[in-house]
């Protein structure tokens, strides 16, 4: 779960440094392209046969992950880094209910505590000026006068593509019983090119040279990011595996500061705070035997 976070934190640069000129389904393609050839290899490598038996959740999770990815590259590309990584990390509470709703894992007080402090980091960095304005005064005393004043439209995508993440995770939670890994992998990017290709081919838009790297790091560091995060989630309940990613938005907010000159601001330190301490209280296990289906 931690090598996924670096990984994705990383992700998250490339994609940031793409600067929003190229289509989102553009990205998203790349991203596949190049995980899938990963994918091929891994699996010639390991001898496995790629489509596995549950073939229409396995499908499912790839068109959830896919328009995951949508919304987080969107968002990405409107929001500074550290504070999109901070919204997109309401996942581990998603993931927490509907681990709870569908796979009957039992949520203990440590994951709750971490998932009240994610919301509460949260709370405290968007105070999006368009929310207060609807809001009114009531807003202003919730949210506050110093807000980052995030658009509306960028918060929007962050927490749509956390909540279709926490989905596809509960996915692989339950392909991970009868799926091998590198399979559940593989599916991502095979449905996300099917459906990202029509999509780029009505208005392609050629790249540049950085921009052919950038999008190689995106696909690279995505399937790094999938293989650690897949492996993480199959071995342990899915609210506990996805709460300790929350240490992804420090490490954004490092690399919004070294490369985009991205200013940490008193609201994303303290978001970033935070979420730091969601991760450890997350570690702790008090009753390991209280998760189901492992």
């Amino acid at each position: 779960m931690l090598s996924s976070t670096v990984s994705f934190s990383l992700m998250g640069v490339c994609v940031k440094t793409l600067g929003g000129r190229l289509p989102v389904a553009e990205v998203v393609l790349a991203r596949s392209a190049v995980s899938l050839v990963l994918s091929v290899i891994m699996l010639r490598q390991a001898q496995l046969n790629p489509w596995g038996s549950r073939k229409g959740l396995l499908v499912l999770r790839g068109v959830i992950g896919t328009g995951a990815l949508f919304c987080v590259f969107a968002a990405l590309a409107q929001l500074p880094l550290a504070p999109a990584t901070v919204l997109q990390y309401l996942q581990p509470t998603f993931t927490a209910l509907l681990a709870w709703l569908l796979l009957k894992e039992t949520v203990g007080a440590t994951v709750l505590g971490a998932a009240v402090l994610g919301w509460l980091a949260v709370v405290i960095l968007s105070s999006p000026s368009e929310l207060m304005g609807l809001l009114g005064p009531a807003g202003t005393a919730l949210l506050g006068q110093s807000g980052a004043g995030l658009p509306l439209s960028g918060v929007v995508l962050a927490i749509a593509g956390a909540l279709l993440s926490a989905c596809a995770y509960v996915s692989v939670r339950a392909l991970g019983r009868t799926e091998h890994p590198l399979v559940i992998v593989f599916y991502f990017p095979l449905v996300g090119l099917v459906m990202t290709a029509p999509l780029v081919l009505l208005q392609p838009v050629m790249p540049s040279g950085w921009e052919v790297l950038a999008l190689v790091g995106v696909g690279l560091f995505t399937q790094l990011g999938q293989i650690g995060i897949t492996k993480g989630l199959l071995g342990m309940p899915a609210a506990r595996a996805t709460a300790m990613s929350y240490v992804q938005v420090p490490l954004a907010a490092l690399w919004g500061w070294l490369w985009f000159q991205e200013p940490l601001d008193p609201d994303t330190a303290t978001a970033a705070a935070l979420v730091l301490l969601a991760t450890l209280l997350s570690l702790r296990r008090s009753h390991p035997s209280r998760a189901v289906g492992r």
